[in-house]
């Protein structure tokens, strides 16, 4: 009986012991089940965490996109602007280098026209000159030639003049002299 009931000691003890290690596995697999519980809601939780960051981080690249398409296309238009305005100015300067290449052109036209004409004018003054100047030149010598002829005309009415005055004072003498 002390045998028997040292069996059942033993036995109540195991039993216990048992009931004990069951009860302590059973409370380790709610805590398994509730650490595996947490730890899954831990996941789930950095998961949607993460899910939501991706979202976000993929609604900011989709707005980063737009305005970087944005900024493309505005950069563009303002690259055509800047082009057209470019060209229109190169055209109001080809227009302009044209406009004065022309007047530079009928500048030299009317100065070479000038000059041409300032020649001729020139060339007709020198001859009108030179016309004159032979027209003085005669008129000159016709005039140094009358007053030749004019004096040699005096000359010789003097001499004659002076040849009856020694007549007229030889036959006075004579008269004189016979009287």
């Amino acid at each position: 009986m002390a045998a028997a009931k040292t069996e059942d000691v033993a036995q109540e003890d195991v039993t216990a012991e048992v009931r004990d290690l069951r009860r302590a596995v059973v409370e380790l697999r709610g805590e398994l089940e509730m650490m595996h519980v947490r730890r899954e809601a831990a996941v789930q939780d950095v998961v949607r965490e993460s899910n939501q960051e991706i979202a976000q981080l993929k609604a900011a690249i989709a707005v980063l996109r737009d305005e970087l398409e944005m900024a493309h296309i505005q950069r563009e238009q303002e690259v055509q602007h800047a082009v057209a305005a470019s060209q229109g100015e190169i055209q109001q300067l080809k227009e302009i280098a044209g406009s004065l290449r022309g007047a530079l052109e009928r500048a030299h036209i009317e100065s070479e026209a000038k000059v041409q004409a300032a020649h001729t004018a020139s060339a007709n003054e020198i001859e009108q000159l030179k016309v004159i100047a032979a027209t003085l030149r005669e008129q000159l010598e016709m005039a140094h030639f009358d007053k030749e002829n004019a004096l040699r005309d005096e000359r010789m009415g003097a001499q004659g003049e002076i040849a009856q005055l020694h007549e007229t004072i030889g036959a006075m003498r004579k008269e004189m002299e016979q009287h």
